[in-house]
């Protein structure tokens, strides 16, 4: 915050991302498919809205950079007892 009780910088998340974070991204959520309940019903409501498989897991990716930004920009911690997709 400013001096004028103002936030100032930029909060809001790049549109942009480097590719290798793009690939990290991506197969963390195609592993948490199989590993997490929560991003597996992400994952088929997406199917289900007549998705494809690599634009749902996609999407799930996209969800899972905006829960990681909104604690950075929060400047809080993951609460382990939250699956990453229930908190956005």
């Amino acid at each position: 915050m400013n001096r004028f009780g103002n936030v100032s910088g930029n909060l809001h998340r790049p549109r942009r991302y480097h590719r290798g974070l793009q690939r990290v991204f991506y197969t963390s959520a195609l592993i948490s498919i199989r590993t997490c309940d929560s991003s597996r019903r992400f994952y088929e409501r997406k199917r289900a809205e007549g998705k494809r498989h690599t634009q749902a897991v996609h999407a799930l990716a996209r969800r899972r950079v905006n829960v990681l930004w909104a604690l950075i920009r929060d400047g809080r911690c993951l609460q382990s007892g939250h699956p990453v997709t229930a908190v956005a």
